[in-house]
């Protein structure tokens, strides 16, 4: 039986390799090439969103078409991310690491070339791909270098840092490269964090043990990659056309069913791509529904509020990715105490009840706006509110994730929390454009006389990401029931 002193990181059995680890001062060199490519992978979810009408302008393509430069992305990387996961554990996680910064960094520079638009999805399509093997690779690096359980609090708060803030630096970035610079920087600047990652990486990086008599389990790869592809090509299509569409139901439909099918192999096979042991403890089960619900809600954060800033209050994108600023800081400082401080006191679950419902109050908060509103009084203290919120769900979902698991499992459960995250955004990219759609359409049909006004528009545009910060405050506040009842009382401990 584990001591209250065997590592949390591994459970037990780390015991004198914890101590030896513990003396050694790259660990800490170790956690910057981490963050540095997990920074990369975070800020390519949402640094694109503002260079996309240059792009559009530069390269011709259709409105139309310009979603499937996100999308592209989004497919590649969701459908992949469990596969990528455990062919690190398997591999080696420092070789999948160095590969994905590799490939990731040559789609990028891909991209930022891209000559037509063809070339610019392929070469996004190509980021997902080195993006499903990269993020999975770092995070179980981070969990098997820290052994220790102050160093490993430590550790993961800077962790949770960059999760939490880094897609409102995407933002402030792509908002400022686009403006000074060109769109193609957007993607140009992965050359610059890979380049670092990559020397750290080589130099840096210890030997890691590839999972004893571990096998692919090509059926579960097949099954649960096709599922994961058609859920999020679902959901995108949902959000860019119509729930009623067969190319959004019957593919929703497909992916259930796939990922049923995956499931049910998963307890029968003998070499699991996902072994159940990792998804059936509580806490770490609920990690990944808690990650999975803020990626839900939290899309209302970044896409409408940026609308109402750009489209409403005439914020230019550098200005708008500043306004963004406070939220990036309070989330950064909520993540790094949270996880030294609360998560080893109190454990995941009071962290995770209080920040859903300090992001819920930040969203009620937001849905104040109206046309003439100034940033000071409608959108600083909202945006304080929720990155705090936000800082301590993301902070503490990494942590726990991976928290007990075995070395040759760290890849996949690190996979399942990208899992999560990813599937929530496509869900709430989805659904919270149908509510605000729907909430113009009703406003304007409920207040016009005659032909629409702009004043109308405005309005109507005003309602519409009003009733979405509504709905996000509602999933906020049902993830701190229902994540709050899945996960256990008290610190985390392998006796759990």
């Amino acid at each position: 039986m584990a001591t209250s002193t065997t590592s949390p990181a591994t459970g037990p059995g780390s015991g004198t390799g914890a101590a030896a680890e513990a003396k050694d001062p790259r660990r800490w060199l170790v956690l910057a090439v981490i963050a540095a490519a997990q920074l990369m992978v975070v800020l390519d979810l949402t640094v694109m969103n503002l260079a996309l009408p240059s792009a559009q302008r530069a390269l011709g393509f259709s409105a139309a078409d310009r979603q499937w430069v996100v999308t592209a992305y989004a497919l590649s990387f969701g459908s992949l991310l469990l596969f990528c996961g455990r062919l690190a554990d398997l591999a080696g996680r420092k070789t999948t690491f160095l590969a994905g910064l590799a490939g990731f960094a040559a789609a990028s520079a891909v991209g930022g070339a891209a000559t037509g638009f063809p070339m610019l999805v392929a070469a996004r399509a190509c980021q997902g791909v080195f993006g499903a093997l990269l993020a999975p690779s770092a995070l179980s690096l981070l969990a098997t270098t820290f052994k220790d359980p102050k160093e490993r609090a430590k550790a993961f708060g800077v962790y949770g840092m960059v999760a939490a803030a880094g897609g409102g630096l995407g933002l402030l970035l792509g908002g400022a490269l686009t403006s000074y610079l060109s769109w193609r920087w957007c993607m140009y600047v992965n050359l610059l964090f890979a380049a670092v990652a990559l020397v750290g990486g080589v130099l840096l990086v210890g030997r890691q043990e590839r999972a004893p008599g571990g096998r692919l389990d090509v059926p579960g790869v097949a099954a649960v990659s096709a599922g994961m592809f058609c859920l999020v090509y679902g959901f995108s299509n949902a959000a860019s056309h119509s729930w009623h569409t067969p190319s959004t139901w019957g593919f929703l439909a497909a992916g259930g069913v796939l990922l049923a099918v995956f499931a049910a192999w998963q307890a029968r096979t003998a070499h699991p791509l996902l072994p159940l042991r990792v998804v059936l403890h509580r806490n770490r089960a609920g990690a990944y529904l808690t990650i999975l619900i803020s990626g839900a809600a939290t899309f209302g954060i970044f896409l409408f509020l940026v609308y109402y800033m750009q489209v409403t209050l005439g914020y230019s994108a550098v200005r708008s990715g500043f306004a963004m600023l406070p939220m990036v800081l309070c989330s950064g400082t909520a993540a790094a105490l949270g996880n030294t401080r609360l998560l080893p006191k109190f454990g995941p679950k009071p962290m995770v009840i209080t920040g859903m419902l300090v992001n819920a109050a930040g969203m009620v908060w937001l849905t104040r706006i109206d046309v003439h509103s100034t940033y000071a009084s409608a959108l600083l203290g909202p945006l304080m509110v929720v990155g705090a919120g936000m800082g301590l769900v993301f902070g503490m979902a990494a942590a726990t994730g991976t928290f007990g698991v075995a070395p040759q499992d760290a890849g996949v459960a690190s996979a399942s929390i990208n899992t999560g995250q990813q599937l929530g955004g496509s869900i709430g990219t989805a659904l919270l454009n149908t509510i605000a759609a729907g909430a113009t359409t009703d406003y304007v049909a409920g207040h016009v006389h005659g032909r629409p006004t702009p004043q109308l528009l405005q309005l109507a545009a005003v309602h519409s990401y009003t009733t979405v910060f509504w709905w996000c405050a509602g999933i906020f506040a049902a993830g701190a029931v229902v994540c709050g009842t899945l996960l256990r009382r008290g610190p985390l401990s392998p006796r759990q």
